[in-house]
This record gives C-alpha cells, sequence and structure tokens, in this order.
C-alpha cells in the first residue's frame, strides 16, 4: 500500500486491562501496522499502565499512552487530549474491548478518501463468548462461532463494500449515526469542528454529536461495511444518567447547524 496516508490508530480505554491486551495483540498482528498506536484512557488504575508498558518494550510500532484522573466518564476530554498527540494525518478509532480482524487497517487505509469520515460496523459477541475469548486468549473469531451477533457485520468483502459506500443506511435519521468503536477521520477535519464536544460527558451521543458537526461543516460521512471489521466483546452498559442532557445537546447542534463546540480540542494544541 504505496499511497497510504501517515495515520494514528486511537484506543480508548478504562480500567479492563485484560480485554485491552487482546486488543494490541490483534493490532500487531495486523497485515499493514498502523505509524503510530496511542492509548487514551479515562483513569484507569495501574494494571493497565503495567500492561502497557510491557506491549511498550516489543511492539512493532510506537505506542503510547495518554492518561488522565479518574473524574467519571469523561471519554471526550481524553479523546481530544490524545488527538493533540496524533502524528498521523488520518486518525482510526476504535475501543478498547474490540479485537480487530488481522486486515482491519488495510481495509481502512484502501477506504479513505479526502473531505469524508468513516462509520464502520462490529460484530457483537455474547457474555459466554466474551468470556471464553478472554479466558483463551482467543484472536480470531470462527465465522459460524456460537455467540456472534450482527451476523452479517462479520462478512469481509472489498467488493461488497465499494456497493455499500453510500448505499448503507441511508433513510434520513441515520444520516448522524456512528460508532466510536469502530470509525475513522482527517485530523485537519477534527481541528476544523474542535473535536469532541467536551461538554458531553457520561455515556451518550458523544460520537453523534461529533458526526453531526463533521456534517454540517460539509464533510460527507461513508459507511465502510463488509470490511474494517471488529468484534466488540460483552460488557454491562454503562449509566445512562446523562443520557438525556447529552441528546439535548446534540438535538440543539441540529437545530442550530452547528460546526463548531465551544469546548474542544483547541484547548490541547499547541499554537
Amino acid at each position: 500500500m504505496n499511497n497510504k496516508p501517515s495515520n494514528t490508530l486511537l484506543i480508548s480505554t478504562y480500567n479492563w486491562p485484560e480485554a485491552l491486551s487482546l486488543v494490541l495483540k490483534s493490532v500487531a498482528r495486523q497485515t499493514v501496522l498502523p505509524d503510530e498506536v496511542i492509548i487514551a484512557d479515562d483513569g484507569s488504575d495501574n494494571r493497565t499502565r503495567s500492561v502497557i508498558e510491557e506491549f511498550q518494550s516489543k511492539f512493532p510500532t510506537p505506542l503510547y499512552h495518554e492518561w488522565q484522573p479518574d473524574k467519571g466518564f469523561q471519554k471526550t476530554i481524553i479523546l481530544n487530549k490524545a488527538l493533540a498527540k496524533a502524528k498521523g494525518d488520518y486518525i482510526i478509532q476504535v475501543d478498547g474491548d474490540v479485537l480487530l480482524h488481522n486486515r482491519f487497517i488495510e481495509d481502512h487505509l484502501r477506504f479513505a478518501k479526502p473531505n469524508s469520515f468513516v462509520a464502520g460496523t462490529r460484530v457483537i459477541m455474547n457474555q459466554a463468548l466474551t468470556k471464553e475469548v478472554l479466558q483463551k486468549g482467543i484472536l480470531t473469531i470462527p465465522f459460524f462461532a456460537k455467540g456472534r451477533k450482527n451476523f452479517f457485520n462479520g462478512i469481509r468483502s472489498p467488493q461488497l463494500t465499494n456497493i455499500m459506500e453510500k448505499r448503507y443506511r441511508t433513510n434520513e435519521k441515520n444520516v448522524y449515526y456512528i460508532k466510536g468503536c469502530n470509525t475513522a477521520y482527517w485530523l485537519k477535519d477534527m481541528i476544523k469542528v474542535n473535536g469532541y464536544n467536551e461538554d458531553i460527558t457520561g455515556w451518550g451521543k458523544e460520537d453523534s454529536e461529533l458526526s453531526i458537526r463533521l456534517y454540517n461543516a460539509g464533510v460527507q460521512k461513508r459507511y465502510l461495511k463488509f470490511g474494517a471489521l471488529v468484534y466488540h466483546m460483552w460488557h454491562r452498559e454503562f449509566s445512562r444518567d446523562k443520557e438525556e442532557r447529552n441528546t439535548r445537546l446534540m438535538q440543539q447542534t441540529i437545530q442550530e447547524k452547528q460546526t463548531w463546540c465551544n469546548t474542544g480540542l483547541n484547548k490541547y494544541l499547541k499554537s
């Protein structure tokens, strides 16, 4: 892949070192390695730090740890801090509880186009399969494995990816749909809209609100279906006590056609 953009893999995590360890192992076996990996750590304890330090000594690409103290769910803040440290022009973002198909980075880089951002899909593992994966250190999930949901999201076909790019989720209400566990965007576009909105704290809507501002700023959303596969581990749901407030902030962004958030990425960028 001769013309691939310089890129950063951004992995968000919080206090699940066992899952993060498997995620990093799945990164290390990529057919095309990211130019760097940044762990955006929203206040994990020293167990996570120890795992990252162990990988840093032998990882096949630069691996960095961006940490902030635990003050509750503040994912938007740590993502912005990590983005400010990124050296890649193109950012591929996942969560610290998804296994990457070994051609995940390759697929994302092949799909990258200027003036666009990407919404990927995921295969969801149930609790029993997740337990087995963690206990046995499984990195490859068989296609017919018991405990897989979103079955068709586990099909990889570059030909179908090209067909589905503008045909998937065309319903108007899905125009802002995106999942932070599998997305990609250009750093310059994130700077343009000031990154994640740090007024959104707690679980919910941080990805959608960002998607809305990118869309309002003229950045096209493209769906990466049947490629860049991830397998999402089961976990208990986060508290949704801030979801209603976050939804109001998202609706305000829609109604006012906002392209910029006042509290965001620019705080951490060097002038």
